[in-house]
C-alpha cells in the first residue's frame, strides 16, 4: 500500500480500481480518475450486509462489467446484487504467535466500539442484561461511558482479550467482525447470537456457543465460568478453525485470484 496524493492520481498507471465506499464509487471516481481509468476493470468491495432493509435493499452498484465482492455468504445473500457478478473473499486476520489463550479471568469480554450509541443492532440491549447476570468486561471506543475499559490499542487487544474465559459478541447484525475472527485465532471460546455469518463460524460445543435465545446464552457462559478445562477445549478448537478459515495467507491468495480473474476477464 501507498499513500498518493491525490492530484497525482490522474498520472499513474494501474490494473484494476477498488471502491469501498459509496462516495468513492457514486463521487470521487469523476473527481479523482481520468476519463481512461475510469475504463478499467473494476471491484467493489462491499464490507456490511445492507442497512435500510434485510433482504429488500438494492445495492448501489449495478454493472454487469464489475465485480462485487462481499467479506461473508450472508452478505451476499441479503443484498440484491442487481445485475452485477459477486465474490465472497472471507476475512484474513493475523495475531502474534507468542499470544496464547490463557482464560485465567473467570469472565467474558466484549468487544465493540461506541455500543452506546449504535444500539440494538450491535446488540446494547443484550449486552445489558447479559451483564446483570455474568461478568462482562466492555473494551473499545467510547465504552467507559457504560462502564468500560475504553479503547484497547489493536497491537496490544489479542494478548488481553487472551486472558477471559471467553468472548462474547452481542451484535444482532453486521458483518463477521474482525474481532471475532482475531479473537478465535487467539484461541478464546467463543459466545453469540445465532444471526447472520456467526451461525458458519461457531459450531455448538466444539468451538463455542450461538444461540437466539439470550437465556440459554447465559446458561453456557455459566458452565464455561464453572468449567475452564472446556473452555480451553472449545479455545483450542476455536484457534485451529480460524487459522485454516482467516488465515492472512489464504486471504492475500483469494484476492491474488479474484483481481487476476477481473483483469483477464476485461482484455
Amino acid at each position: 500500500m501507498h499513500d498518493v496524493p491525490v492530484d497525482e492520481v490522474k498520472d499513474l498507471d494501474f490494473d484494476v480500481i477498488l471502491f469501498q465506499h459509496r462516495k468513492n464509487y457514486e463521487v470521487d471516481q469523476y473527481q479523482v480518475l481520468s476519463e481512461p481509468q475510469r475504463q478499467l476493470p473494476k471491484v467493489y468491495l462491499e464490507h456490511d450486509p445492507p442497512q435500510e432493509h434485510p433482504t429488500n435493499t438494492m445495492h448501489w452498484v449495478d454493472d454487469a462489467s464489475m465485480l462485487l465482492v462481499h467479506v461473508t455468504d450472508f452478505n451476499r445473500l441479503m443484498w440484491d446484487n442487481n445485475r452485477t457478478p459477486t465474490a465472497v473473499i472471507d476475512h484474513g486476520v493475523m495475531v502474534p504467535d507468542n499470544v496464547a489463550y490463557t482464560g485465567e479471568h473467570p469472565k467474558g469480554v466484549v468487544v465493540v466500539n461506541n455500543i452506546h450509541k449504535r444500539g440494538r443492532r450491535l446488540g446494547l440491549d443484550v449486552f445489558e442484561k447479559i451483564r446483570e447476570q455474568i461478568p462482562l468486561d466492555l473494551v473499545g471506543m467510547g465504552t467507559t461511558e457504560l462502564g468500560g475499559l475504553g479503547e484497547v490499542p489493536h497491537d496490544e487487544l489479542p494478548a488481553f482479550v487472551a486472558k477471559y474465559r471467553f468472548f462474547f459478541n452481542p451484535i444482532r447484525y453486521t458483518s463477521l467482525g474482525l474481532s471475532v475472527c482475531e479473537a478465535m485465532m487467539t484461541g478464546l471460546p467463543m459466545v453469540g447470537l445465532a444471526t447472520t455469518e456467526m451461525v458458519t463460524a461457531v459450531e455448538n460445543g466444539k468451538t463455542g456457543y450461538v444461540e437466539t435465545d439470550v437465556d440459554k446464552l447465559v446458561e453456557r457462559m455459566r458452565y464455561l465460568i464453572d468449567y475452564p478445562e472446556h473452555a480451553r477445549e472449545l479455545g483450542r478448537n476455536a484457534r485451529n478453525y480460524a487459522n485454516q478459515r482467516f488465515s492472512i495467507k489464504r486471504f492475500a491468495s483469494d484476492w491474488q485470484r479474484v483481481v487476476s480473474r477481473v483483469v483477464e476477464n476485461a482484455r
